[in-house]
């Protein structure tokens, strides 16, 4: 793989967030940076070498970096509260692209980092290239909750604490318990970013898995079908939350196929 990587610290809202240049051998120019927003247990380890392969492809650059309280970033200080993903998309996110000078990023999100694209997209619409979301969620629903108090059993009861660890070292039992005590509460069940959606005009692709854990084809369904920019959505057989882990070759295929026409334009 003809790529090359580099480790750097960014700093955004006060915080120092761990982050990764990928840069392609055979980079193009006017190719856009592709932007990897982390699902919401997530890190720049958790994606392992998806990024690079489809930099390779696409001859795309790319920026991958832990959100505050994840992998090698600052630790969380405060409780996550209703606003999280907003306060990523519309504080920390903009931070981020203009300290790495990239004014028009293409957004792959992974869950949390979906909604964060989502969030991002609808508010600054000339600012996007393309998104692409992984089971990406834009209101919550019965089986997400479920989910995740099936995560808070699994973590409490098994090594899963000590497998997120590797990535996440000291700041693993604060990322989990933010995230899931925010999604379990009372005030975040009405939560809901539908309402940026017809505000994106960049093009989208929605890919989720048929067997999802965390959330119904309602999801893509409301993605694909309220943006103002050209959309698809995509349900992947025989796959869960990770499409591209767990349908990496299709996942992939997927992705390289919508940059590749982005890019022709």
């Amino acid at each position: 793989m003809a790529i090359t990587k580099d480790r750097v610290d960014i700093h955004a809202l006060k915080h120092r967030l761990c982050a990764e240049y990928i840069k392609p051998q055979a980079e193009t120019g006017n190719r856009p940076v592709l932007v990897f927003l982390h699902e919401g247990l997530g890190s720049i380890g958790q994606w392992r070498d998806f990024p690079e392969t489809l930099c390779d492809a696409t001859g795309c650059p790319a920026l991958v970096y832990d959100r505050w309280g994840h992998g090698g970033s600052d630790p969380l200080t405060e409780p996550r509260t209703a606003s999280y993903l907003h306060d990523e998309a519309l504080l920390i996110l903009p931070e981020v692209l203009e300290r790495c000078a990239i004014d028009k990023p293409l957004f792959i999100g992974h869950s949390d980092g979906g909604s964060i694209a989502i969030i991002y997209g609808g508010t600054y619409p000339q600012k996007v290239a393309g998104i692409i979301t992984e089971a990406a969620h834009v209101f919550v629903e019965h089986v997400t909750v479920e989910g995740i108090k099936r995560a808070v059993e699994v973590y409490e009861n098994t090594d899963l604490g000590t497998r997120l660890g590797k990535f996440h070292g000291s700041n693993t039992d604060l990322m989990f318990r933010g995230w899931a005590d925010i999604w379990l509460s009372p005030e975040f069940r009405d939560w809901n970013i539908e309402s940026y959606l017809p505000y994106i005009t960049c093009p989208l692709l929605a890919i989720q898995g048929k067997d999802d854990e965390y959330g119904t084809p309602a999801q893509v369904e409301s993605i694909a079908g309220n943006v103002m920019g050209p959309a698809r959505g995509s349900m992947i057989d025989n796959c869960g939350h990770i499409p591209h882990i767990q349908a990496s070759e299709k996942a992939f295929s997927e992705m390289v196929n919508f940059i590749s026409d982005l890019v022709k334009g």
